[in-house]
């Protein structure tokens, strides 16, 4: 497998594609081409460019404020896109995108996009994709993946979703000319390569605890032990309910979110807290479920710097052949809690990638899994993926 990065901050959407792509340089066998990019552009005009130097499927979603290169970080008051370009010859990819107001159902839209990937890699019919990769709005995904389970069963998958800089839904997905606000794009990944991947939130426990007892449809959190939830949240806080109320609550908890355990204890899915509504209710940005326990969890920002090189290693751990290149999906409310000490993330990555190419970018939902195949989503985490030879 061959990987090469570029990207481009320039104003013009057009020339922006064209200057990543033409960074990246040339090569043979391109395959699948993952795109992050600020949510300023006119996204059908950054693929065109793209498109003008790689005849392969490009896929993504726009990006949290920026992406991480091997160059630095790159974004902030410029618009921004940076590529990776997986080529290999023995690779074969399908990819497909559905969206989600053409369906009376999550599921079934995963179920669609899954169907056209399957049909366009056209592979064996009992031939199990290698990986899934998955990007979609930040609404709905656990049901995309169910959708996607129908088709080809529980293989791994990593991805992330859709993001903007100011939480207002003007983020989008797109896979080559199709966009969309609400909905899927997958890439079945067909590979005689290795990978692996490291999904974690890299919270503390705490000792605070209780049982969700009631909610309001999959996001929002009514009760905790029979409690309306900011009420209990801020008496774990030690704070008054009336400082966490509306968007409070985003910020309040990026160092101090909820989790949940999967049922081995093995991994911890975060749940973040979006927004207090008046009745003390939290709107929350994964699906909830009654009888479940939530915990309270902990990290300082310094420890959201750190977690990155430390997951980094852990994955490197994991690993015994030659690592080719890394995604790496890092949430962007992770992010907003670092703020301007991004450059330390930046350094962290650069001292555990050993100089192999990387891409990162900054989303609002995350999904990774464990090796027995437990896929889940989550927010405030970190999904890391290295590709071996």
């Amino acid at each position: 497998m061959k990987v090469l990065t570029g990207y481009s901050t320039n104003k013009d959407a057009l020339l922006a594609g064209q200057e990543a792509a033409k960074m990246a340089g040339k090569v043979k066998d391109a395959k699948l081409i993952f795109a992050y990019m600020s949510c300023e552009y006119n996204i059908k005009d950054v693929i065109k460019g793209i498109k003008s130097q790689f005849d392969c499927p490009i896929i993504g979603n726009t990006s949290f404020t920026g992406v991480i290169m091997p160059q630095g970080y790159i974004g902030g008051d410029s618009p921004f896109v940076g590529i990776m370009v997986l080529s290999d010859a023995t690779m074969t990819v399908g990819v497909g995108f559905a969206k989600r107001e053409d369906f009376e159902d999550a599921k079934d839209a995963g179920e669609s996009a899954t169907k056209k990937a399957k049909a366009m890699a056209k592979m064996p019919s009992n031939e199990v994709p290698s990986v899934m990769y998955m990007t979609a709005s930040p609404t709905e995904e656990e049901f995309f993946l169910k959708g996607a389970y129908r088709v080809i069963g529980r293989v791994p998958v990593f991805g992330g979703s859709a993001a903007d800089n100011t939480i207002s839904g003007n983020w989008s997905l797109y896979l080559d000319d199709k966009t969309t606000g609400e909905g899927v794009a997958v890439a079945l990944i067909y590979m005689k390569n290795g990978f692996a991947n490291q999904f974690t939130g890299a919270y503390r426990e705490t000792k605070d605890m209780g049982i969700i007892t009631k909610i309001d449809g999959h996001r929002c959190l009514k009760e905790i032990d029979g409690v309306p939830a900011v009420k209990k949240y801020a008496k774990w806080r030690k704070m008054k309910p009336a400082q966490l109320m509306g968007s409070n609550l985003l910020s309040e908890t990026i160092v101090s979110p909820l989790g949940v355990k999967d049922r081995l204890g093995d991994l911890i899915a975060i749940r973040h807290p979006m927004f207090a509504n008046k009745d003390l209710s939290m709107n929350i940005g994964a699906n909830l479920a009654v009888g479940t326990t939530v915990i309270r969890m902990e990290a300082s920002v310094d420890e959201l710097i750190s977690s990155v090189g430390e997951t980094l290693q852990k994955l490197n751990e994991r690993i015994k052949k030659p690592i080719v290149c890394y995604h790496l999906v890092h949430c962007g409310g992770r992010r907003a809690g670092i703020g301007d000490r991004i450059n330390e993330v930046y350094d962290d990555i650069v001292k555990n990638v050993n100089g192999k190419p990387f891409i990162m970018e900054f989303t609002f939902g995350e999904y990774g899994y464990e090796d027995d195949g437990r896929n889940t989503t989550g927010g405030l985490m970190l999904s890391f993926t290295a590709f071996t030879n």
